[in-house]
């Protein structure tokens, strides 16, 4: 999910961008920012865990994709994050959609390096590490602008949850061959997911979203 910025980037529209004006960090950006302006922070800058002690600046928005599930404690690094936020300024952040993009395999099966997953809201999840998203604005002294399902593009039918052993390792084997014959690759995870395969749609060349989106305001 290395390119996600960009392609939520293409599917917002004025009133989405407006959360952009001013000066902003982008949290997590590896080699994907959100803009050329936006001051990147990744591994290299120091442990997004931690930012406050590593950015003393304050930022008219805050973006982060698909950062915060890689964070050993999220609830407390999303505190960490919105102190860089002016008053009146808006944090934006992406995580993927535990239904969309775990598919009921815990550990995560398409990202070992995943901690938690993320729903909109559940009374019960199947993931030992589930975390609502309307929970996490709670901890915030925020004004919830907006919280939006991406789906983008998803094949719901390509969805298989609660995934057999078999499953895991058809879908390994799936994404190897389907990255040796790129040319192939819908075609190829098509076929391995008739015989049970996980597909990692996210992971295919036409830009499909499996993700959700959040954005707050901090009070003046």
């Amino acid at each position: 999910m290395a390119y996600e910025a960009t392609k939520t980037r293409a599917i917002w529209d004025k009133d989405t961008l407006k959360y952009f004006e001013g000066s902003g960090i982008d949290i997590g950006c590896g080699l994907d920012p959100i803009f050329p302006h936006v001051r990147p922070f990744d591994q290299q800058h120091g442990d997004a865990n931690k930012i406050t002690e590593f950015v003393s600046e304050r930022y008219d928005f805050v973006f982060s994709s698909h950062c915060l599930e890689h964070m050993h404690d999220p609830k407390a690094a999303l505190v960490e994050w919105f102190k860089l936020v002016k008053p009146g300024g808006h944090m934006i952040t992406l995580v993927p959609d535990e239904d969309l993009y775990e598919q009921g395999v815990w550990p995560s099966y398409f990202n070992d390096d995943h901690k938690h997953t993320f729903t909109i809201s559940k009374k019960q999840s199947w993931s030992p590490k589930s975390i609502n998203v309307l929970d996490l604005v709670k901890l915030l002294n925020a004004e919830l602008v907006s919280v939006e399902l991406h789906d983008h593009g998803l094949d719901r039918t390509l969805l298989h949850h609660g995934a057999s052993k078999l499953a895991y390792h058809l879908g390994r084997r799936g994404r190897r061959w389907s990255l040796r014959l790129p040319f192939a690759k819908k075609c190829i995870l098509r076929i391995f997911r008739a015989f049970g395969a996980i597909v990692d749609q996210t992971d295919l060349a036409d830009h499909r979203l499996a993700q959700i989106q959040f954005i707050v305001r901090k009070p003046l």
